[in-house]
């Protein structure tokens, strides 16, 4: 096993209550034949013994720094943390993770070969090793914009993609970051995963599939599409009540914000239709409370996070 080369990498992801994942995570990024230069872990205030099995581990190629968070900010707020940490300690590059997405040991290896450049962010594939396709659609470069490709086997012989939107398995340079900033930790949970990505796009930053880095990452089991002003938007059927909120909230802010007040009145409204009728009427008043703090900017920790 050896070191990065060329540039100096950290692995990060922030984590609550799932120790086991977060040590299977760490010990698959142990397993690289290029190895990270530092792993960050968040730890976003478990009452498990996540810090504990963490802080145990011992003959890793890297050093493992675990940074416990006096309180949940979320995935956006531990990623921030650990993206910050990293960089205030001269790395080159961090490495996006969730703490369920697993590297294939080549991993990083492909990411940091054939002609790195800074000022293009490539990442890694996610593949739900339960059915051997992409764990998101992956949006990819056509000649009438992007398509969307679900399976390895729709990249055959590509090595490189033009891809946009992509967070999980993003390599992130100290260039890039300096010039869009930090991960904006108001977004708490589920929207940081487009938000940013789309800073990188809007600062005129190419983001670049590379076919042979490959996370496994399960994928979401009730995944539907519709189609809004030309745009795919993705729903998730049966999703808790907290996670349903930050999606609906944190999309419709952000349509606000960027694309304005037709796109987000329409994404509103097509919130509202799917998520009633696919899982009941039972679901409005949570959904119309996250399309209202969406509108008003209301964002942060929701009050009723469990």
């Amino acid at each position: 096993m050896e070191a990065s080369s060329k540039i100096r990498v950290a692995a990060v992801f922030a984590t609550m209550n799932r120790s086991h994942v977060a040590h299977a995570c760490v010990m698959a990024l142990a397993e690289q034949t290029c190895a990270p230069d530092l792993v960050v872990v968040a730890d976003n205030a478990s009452d498990d013994d996540t810090v504990e099995l963490l802080n145990g581990l011992t003959d890793l190629p890297f050093p493992l720094v675990v940074l416990p968070l006096i309180e949940n900010v979320g995935n956006a707020g531990g990623v921030d943390a650990a993206m910050e940490f990293a960089f205030a300690r001269g790395i080159d590059a961090v490495w996006i993770f969730d703490d369920d997405s697993f590297p294939t040991v080549d991993a990083l290896r492909a990411l940091t070969t054939d002609g790195y450049d800074p000022k293009v962010v490539r990442h890694s594939m996610q593949i739900d090793p339960a059915t051997g396709r992409y764990t998101w659609p992956l949006q990819v470069a056509a000649d009438d914009g992007y398509r969307l490709v679900h399976a390895p086997e729709e990249l055959a012989g590509c090595t490189l993609i033009k891809t946009r939107i992509m967070w999980t398995g993003a390599l992130v340079s100290r260039y890039v970051y300096g010039v869009i900033g930090r991960v904006n930790a108001d977004l708490f949970i589920r929207g940081e995963d487009e938000e940013y990505p789309l800073r990188m796009e809007q600062s005129g930053f190419a983001q670049e599939g590379v076919v042979a880095s490959v996370l496994k990452h399960v994928g979401p089991q009730n995944l539907l599409k519709i189609s809004i002003l030309g745009k795919n938007l993705f729903y998730e059927a049966g999703l808790s009540d907290w996670k349903l909120y930050y999606k609906v909230r944190n999309m419709v802010w952000l349509q606000l914000r960027t694309r304005g007040i037709i796109r987000a009145f329409m994404m509103s409204l097509a919130y509202a239709y799917i998520g009633v009728k696919v899982d009941g009427c039972h679901r409005w008043s949570l959904i119309w409370e996250a399309i209202c703090d969406g509108w008003s900017g209301r964002l942060g920790k929701w009050e009723r996070h469990p």
